[in-house]
């Protein structure tokens, strides 16, 4: 048998990525084991970008993010590379609309600062909208994105230098609980550790069930489009935000859209949610829609005409989806030498180094100080008996 490691991480993406990190960082013996390459574009980590901000429509989450801003930034300042960029964010819609709503009054709950816009007062600020009368706006300084491939290959690197052991390309068979630890099987291997988090994405409902667990996952295949818009310099950073546009249509559930630096990447166009949905991995089709493309070209071209320009690129990535949209961040409950994060339900990438760490948390200590109410596997069906 292999030399035994303290934490074996299961799952080299976003949250995995981090909670190799932190173990590392702690002293740790850890193993990191990634069935693709590292930096994969099959899951849902891969990518130029991924929205951070405070504003939420639960004040949970809003705590939460004040806890991983100061995490992004002193990882930013150990890898010496940029991972943040501030763009400030604008949530629109009609004031009645439920979800605008909804994250107003958990905004004033959490008492985070903002401002409310009228129409005309977002046309000042920025006139590459065209919002209907009667349209409002909340928006938040502190909105920007995350480098999504960048932050996780830093987490990657940084583990490594902290002595994390990384192997890519190896699919994990079977996690095997001990009496005093955990046997994990690859193809080539058994590992043993004390304690092994798993943090698979997509493909944790099969690795669940076979620990007893029955988590309702479902999987959604959304789509990214990247345009080019008829003035590119309009649509950098500092010049155009982050915004979530609060309606549904033809184009799906709640779009949303991502500035960039670079112009060959264009502005990023997508929508929240209101995909197809699968039960696993292995039935994901990853090719993209034209179809799809050309409906979000129609939202740009009503709300953000000099936006609906060509299409440089799109594709496909996976959102892994509890029923409740909230996360599964926990201990099994019969075997807490196991630790669980799954189901981070298309919002999660912002989380990602907070969740990490408080997954190490649970690893090393049982406990973590953040609040998990909201994470727990008791919220859905019972545990199988051990």
């Amino acid at each position: 048998m292999a030399q035994p490691f303290d934490v074996i991480v299961i799952g080299a993406g976003g949250v995995g990525s981090a909670a190799a990190y932190y173990l590392s960082k702690a002293g740790k013996r850890v193993l990191l084991l990634e069935q693709f390459e590292l930096d994969h574009q099959k899951g849902s980590s891969y990518g130029y970008s991924r929205v951070i901000r405070y504003t939420y429509d639960n004040p949970i989450y809003v705590d939460l993010m004040r806890a991983a801003y100061p995490l992004w930034f002193a990882l930013q300042d150990e890898a010496e590379e940029s991972l943040y960029v501030k763009t400030g964010g604008l949530d629109f819609g009609f004031p009645t609309t439920d979800t605008f709503r909804q994250m107003q009054a958990s905004l004033d709950a959490a008492g985070l600062d903002y401002e409310h816009l009228d129409k005309v007062a977002i046309a000042q600020r920025y006139p590459q909208f065209a919002l209907d009368d009667g349209m409002e706006g909340l928006f938040h300084a502190d909105t920007g994105l995350l480098r999504a491939s960048r932050c996780v290959l830093a987490h990657v690197r940084l583990a490594q230098a902290h002595g994390a052991t990384v192997l890519d390309q190896t699919p994990v068979l079977k996690v095997r609980p001990l009496a005093n630890g955990v046997e994990v099987h690859t193809g080539q291997e058994v590992f043993y550790g004390d304690r092994v988090v798993l943090t698979v994405g997509s493909w944790a409902k099969h690795l669940l069930a076979d620990q007893g667990i029955d988590l309702p996952l479902t999987i959604m295949p959304c789509q990214l489009g990247f345009y080019q818009p008829s003035s590119p310099a309009e649509f950098e950073p500092g010049r155009f935000p982050v915004f979530f546009a609060h309606m549904n249509g033809d184009y799906g559930e709640m779009p949303y859209g991502i500035p960039h630096e670079d112009p060959a990447i264009g502005l990023k166009l997508t929508t929240f949610y209101g995909w197809d949905t699968v039960e696993t991995p292995g039935q994901v089709d990853y090719t993209p829609s034209q179809a799809w493309t050309e409906r979000i070209r129609g939202f740009a071209q009503q709300y953000i005409p000099a936006a609906a320009g060509p299409l440089l690129s799109t594709r496909r990535c996976l959102y892994t989806l509890t029923p409740d949209k909230h996360f599964v961040v926990d201990q099994h409950p019969h075997y807490p030498q196991v630790v669980i994060g799954a189901g981070f339900s298309g919002h999660g990438f912002k989380f990602t180094t907070l969740m990490g760490k408080m997954l190490a948390d649970l690893a090393v200590d049982g406990r973590t100080p953040h609040d998990t109410s909201l994470f727990k596997l008791s919220r859905f069906q019972p545990v199988a008996a051990a």
